[in-house]
């Protein structure tokens, strides 16, 4: 099985570069397409394990990158109409039964879906299923966060690795961190294109586009059902969930132990137990003949226990299976002995000339000059299984006009060796010197915490630099050319980290489970 490329004429005489690899097997096979910025070329192998197990496989190059004519627009207006175009081009060969699945991880994943939704009714450009994992929704998902801080260091290397070029770099950000370390607290923030040395147009835009939530929209007037895979370590999993939540046919979540790239490290590993390929064949051939359940559930994984869990927000199947995993909330109250402790750090002060690293775990001793919040539990007297939404409740003052409020949450074993649980970070533009009530959504976890865990909870004002620097002037972080200093005072009295404890030990099979 031996992919060949084709060219897919899009309605503008653009041309797209597609590899096309079909199986052994006299046809017409249900088919596969995969639209992505990251190189066609890099699915090959992918692409023959699908034609093994009987599906024709393309992968395309999007409009304006590697083999594809056209210009490179990220999120911009062709992906629907490009799409489309590739569908009506798969069904009109003999080789289709006119059977498509729609696939795709990251930006691909954001490609599959705009197709799908975008001409929902038109049978001959709409796929009739959708795989998207860690799915990248839009500019406005991916650049900030929900609660408004903006994602530097990740965009600065996507944008740099991919923007505006018709092929991709990925050293292209650690070059240019190499050759000047401090290229990320330079300001403003949207010059980043000047100081990487090279023409970098569209990285402005990516700041202006604030509307969330289009695709989300879309897609709960979709029919067709939907495999949405993510992973509790991806920055866009929150995305994911809303997602799988809002669609508005039979939906499916897989949420394993992973990053990005669904992997749980730096390195490949066997993510959860799964064969990601095997199932999504599994998924792919029973979402084709109908035999999903009309019903949105799926599973969350506990860590790497290879233990999983009911997703919570998943509705009961017709067969009475039971909805989602019980948890109850469980509070630990700031400022007392059985809850958080207080370490040091009710007054700090938020520096964005010496901001709070995201990439350095290590917590000053306590001293004069605090420049965060340090609470800590006692050791947790018996496990605990974490499968849910998490949250911190700050009371909070500062001196200024805006605020980003920061939560990191790290365990730290019988040892003393520390490990991220959970973060947050959630702008404000309070009152000065008044008292705040402040909610920071720490994400959906999926873990288990070993008997003698502690838990440290760090309040801090940045999260540099994951997240760009709040100037405290009030000034557009983006543009912003000044900075000052806030004074922040935390009051423990009503402050809590609030996790979600699983109730029962109630653990399922992934892979029955979603495609049921």
């Amino acid at each position: 099985m031996t992919a060949r490329t084709h060219h897919v004429i899009a309605p503008d005489g653009v041309r797209l570069a597609t590899d096309l690899c079909l199986p052994r097997s006299s046809g017409p096979h249900p088919t596969v397409v995969i639209r992505t910025p990251y190189g066609r070329t890099a699915h090959r192998a992918e692409l023959r394990g699908w034609a093994a197990h009987g599906f024709a496989a393309v992968a395309q190059d999007v409009r304006g990158r590697h083999g594809s004519e056209g210009e490179w627009h990220p999120y911009g207006n062709h992906e629907d109409e490009d799409g489309a175009a590739t569908l009506s081009w798969v069904r009109g060969h003999p080789w289709s039964d006119g059977r498509v699945v729609a696939a795709g991880a990251s930006y691909a994943a954001y490609c599959a879906l705009v197709t799908a939704v975008a001409h929902d009714g038109d049978g001959d450009a709409t796929p009739d299923a959708v795989i998207a994992a860690v799915p990248a929704l839009g500019l406005a998902e991916t650049a900030r966060e929900a609660t408004g801080p903006e994602r530097l260091r990740a965009r600065a290397g996507w944008w740099a690795a991919h923007g505006d070029r018709p092929d991709s770099d990925p050293e292209a950000l650690g070059t240019a961190l190499a050759r000047d370390p401090q290229l990320l607290e330079h300001l403003p923030v949207v010059g980043l294109g000047d100081r990487l040395e090279r023409e970098l147009p569209s990285w402005p835009r990516i700041w202006d586009d604030r509307r969330r939530g289009r695709l989300v929209l879309d897609g709960s007037a979709a029919r067709l059902p939907l495999l949405a895979v993510g992973g509790t370590r991806d920055p866009f999993a929150e995305d994911t969930l809303a997602l799988w939540r809002g669609w508005g046919g039979p939906s499916r979540l897989l949420l394993g132990p992973w990053g990005h790239r669904l992997t749980a490290g730096a390195a490949p590993a066997a993510p959860g137990r799964i064969n990601l390929g095997a199932l999504y064949v599994r998924w792919a051939k029973a979402a084709l003949a109908g035999r999903l359940e009309h019903t949105r559930h799926g599973v969350i994984a506990l860590g790497d226990s290879g233990r999983w869990y009911r997703a919570p927000g998943g509705r009961t199947a017709p067969s009475g299976i039971g909805d989602a995993v019980s948890t109850r909330p469980t509070v630990w109250a700031f400022g007392t002995p059985t809850g958080l402790r207080l370490l040091h750090g009710a007054e700090f002060t938020a520096d964005p000339a010496r901001p709070v690293r995201s990439d350095d775990l290590m917590v000053p001793v306590d001293g004069d000059g605090a420049d965060r919040c340090v609470l800590l539990s006692p050791p947790l007297p018996r496990p605990l299984d974490l499968a849910g939404h998490a949250e911190a409740r700050v009371r909070g003052v500062t001196d200024g006009p805006c605020a980003d409020w920061a939560v990191r949450v790290t365990a730290l074993d019988p040892s003393g060796r520390a490990e991220p649980l959970a973060f947050g970070i959630v702008r404000r533009t309070d009152p000065p010197g008044g008292t705040a009530d402040i909610t920071v959504p720490l994400g959906t976890l999926g873990r288990r915490l070993d008997a003698g865990t502690r838990l440290r909870v760090e309040i801090a004002g940045h999260h540099f630099p994951a997240h760009a620097r709040n100037p405290h002037t009030g000034e557009n972080p983006v543009t912003a050319t000044r900075l000052a200093p806030s004074r922040r005072t935390v009051l423990t009295g009503g402050g809590a980290l609030v996790l979600p404890v699983t109730a029962r030990r109630r653990y399922v099979e992934p892979v029955p489970e979603i495609c049921r």
